[in-house]
């Protein structure tokens, strides 16, 4: 096979394994928020899910908390959870969040969560299922309410593939 037929080739894999883990079923999650909440995939069916992974001394993390709290507010039929990643101190953690003015629900991170949401490599991260339960978004960095609101809105399915 020459170069070029070589390269292009594996560009298109890429591309392909990027679209099918964008529209892939997400495994089920079972989280257990700070309140006691238990938190399902499943149950949110029909609704679309933010999970916003963050940590106290992640300064974009911390910046994003009131644009997410404000996106939560406006949103309540969309479902916007925190997982903070700062387990070895877990009131310390939960004083941070009502302090900076956390408006959704908290999971502390540890292995269990770790296991069903994976680990992060860098911070913050945001990942939104639909409401089928795909991955629709799953990036790290900075999110503010236009990205969440553009994330999150419906599409037309042809738009999807």
């Amino acid at each position: 096979m020459n170069p070029l037929a070589f390269r292009l080739l594996a560009r298109a894999l890429a591309v392909s394994l990027i679209a099918w883990s964008c529209t892939a079923h997400a495994a089920g999650f079972d989280i257990v928020d700070t309140q006691g909440h238990h938190h399902r995939l499943a149950d949110y069916k029909g609704r679309w899910v933010v999970v916003n992974f963050w940590a106290t001394w992640c300064v974009p993390c911390v910046q994003e908390i009131p644009e997410l709290t404000a996106f939560a507010s406006a949103h309540p039929d969309i479902v916007v959870i925190g997982v903070a990643l700062d387990a070895t101190e877990p009131e310390v953690v939960k004083r941070f969040a009502a302090k900076h003015g956390l408006g959704y629900p908290l999971v502390i991170g540890d292995d269990a969560v770790e296991r069903q949401l994976g680990s992060q490599v860098a911070l913050p991260v945001t990942r939104i299922y639909d409401p089928e339960g795909r991955v629709a978004y799953d990036r790290v960095g900075r999110v503010d309410r236009r990205i969440l609101e553009f994330a999150t809105r419906e599409r037309d399915p042809a738009e999807r593939a």
